[in-house]
């Protein structure tokens, strides 16, 4: 993933980087148009005053250039029009070459006299063009710049980084996630904007769940009153309004026991009691109150036994209702080490493939589909909470041959996933 601040820093770097390069740049194209080329003129003139003319013999022009020599502080060297060596003083200078047309030999002043002898002289303690000293100091701004830039920088990405991960510790349902405000700046700003946000999203959310779960309480008293007064009607009341009410009582139960047990998935952070539980005994005691046949080795899985009980339950319950009286069959096996399969499968009418990941969700009915007897709506949808709470997740897939198979996947050891 590529980090912002680089992209900030790299950019400050390349930047400076780039002015380093211009700078020199336009530095070694005005050196040739500076005084210094004015001087190598003045140098030249005064050399062939200094120096006898060509035509005199070498000891005449070594004299005057071991002359000039001690009156300046360099090293000289005459050469022919040739390039061969006339006279020298100083420690000796590198041999000259020709190159296009000019001389070329190293850190050193070269200048043509007019008769075309070639003047060169080597400053003591100058060895280096102008222009590199000037890289040499950009360099070192350049450098300073680069290494105070960073903090501030990294600065102000850790920020947002610390920022991400409030956004996604409250995206992953850490409502208490906040963000310390730092500077007052545009991310402080963002800052502050998150956490007002947050504090809503928590107070709006526990207001949610209080109001379900206080609603659900509140619903018991009706239905034990109506329980009261079926239990008091005279022994002349019609036995089929008698089941009906019974029916309706039990459908409003049993949607409150799912309604509690949502909520209380939602509001509580970690399940109540994590012991070993042999999976294959708690799924064959389900299988045994509807007769569904059940094929599967036994498998210990570390998690909450009330939970599994009613994910196997609701499973069960779900094949009983949409398996049209098919035959239930239940499978338990190990699969890839620390992974569990559970596999309850029908030979109903099967769910549409454009319906099989939104029967997990609550109160979700396919179109068209009628509700059916004891049918609340939260059977799946809580199936796939507690499945995740153990480390898993839960499926619909097509059975072959027709049919449905909910498959649903724990893990045996793994900290809870919620």
């Amino acid at each position: 993933m590529h980090r912002l601040y680089l992209h900030i820093y790299l950019t400050v770097v390349a930047s400076l980087a780039l002015f380093v390069l211009i700078a020199g740049l336009m530095w070694r194209q005005l050196a040739d148009v500076s005084p210094q080329s004015q001087a190598l003129e003045i140098v030249a003139a005064l050399a062939d005053a200094a120096l006898p003319a060509a035509a005199e013999p070498r000891a005449a022009q070594q004299a005057a250039l071991e002359r000039l020599n001690a009156r300046v502080h360099a090293d000289l060297a005459l050469f022919a029009r040739d390039g061969s060596m006339l006279a020298a003083a100083g420690a000796p200078l590198p041999a000259l070459e020709r190159s296009g047309g000019g001389w070329s030999g190293g850190p050193m002043w070269a200048t043509t006299l007019p008769d075309g002898r070639m003047f060169v002289a080597r400053l003591l303690g100058h060895t280096r063009h102008p222009a590199f000293g000037l890289f040499i100091v950009l360099g070192l701004i350049a450098l300073a710049v680069a290494v105070g830039a960073y903090p501030a920088v990294r600065r102000l990405t850790r920020r947002l980084e610390r920022l991400q991960t409030s956004v996604e510790a409250l995206g992953a349902g850490d409502l208490s996630a906040r963000v310390t405000v730092e500077g007052r700046d545009e991310v402080s700003s963002l800052a502050q904007s998150f956490n007002r946000a947050a504090v809503r999203i928590e107070q709006l959310v526990g207001a949610h769940k209080g109001l379900l779960a206080n609603a659900s309480h509140e619903l018991r008293s009706p239905l034990g009153r109506i329980r009261m007064g079926i239990a008091m009607l005279n022994a002349d009341a019609k036995p089929q309004l008698r089941a009906e009410l019974e029916r309706d009582i039990a459908e409003l139960d049993a949607l409150i026991d799912e309604i509690l047990l949502a909520s209380r998935l939602d509001a509580v952070s970690e399940m109540e009691a994590r012991e070993d539980i042999d999976l294959l005994a708690l799924v064959a005691e389900e299988c045994a109150r509807l007769d569904a046949t059940l094929e599967g080795k036994p498998v210990t899985v570390h998690g909450d036994r009330r939970l599994l009980r009613r994910l196997t339950r609701n499973l069960l319950e779900n094949a009983r209702r949409y398996g049209a009286g098919s035959p239930i069959e239940v499978g338990l096996r190990e699969v890839a080490g620390e992974r569990v399969e559970l596999m309850v499968c029908d030979r109903g009418p099967g769910v549409p493939e454009s319906e099989r990941s939104r029967i997990f969700e609550p109160f979700h009915r396919p179109a068209g589909a009628r509700a059916r007897e004891g049918s609340v709506g939260l059977g799946l949808s809580l199936v796939r909470q507690i499945a995740q709470r153990h480390g898993g997740d839960a499926q619909c897939l097509p059975r072959e041959g027709g049919g449905t198979c909910l498959r649903v996947e724990l893990c045996k050891h793994q900290a809870e996933t919620k």
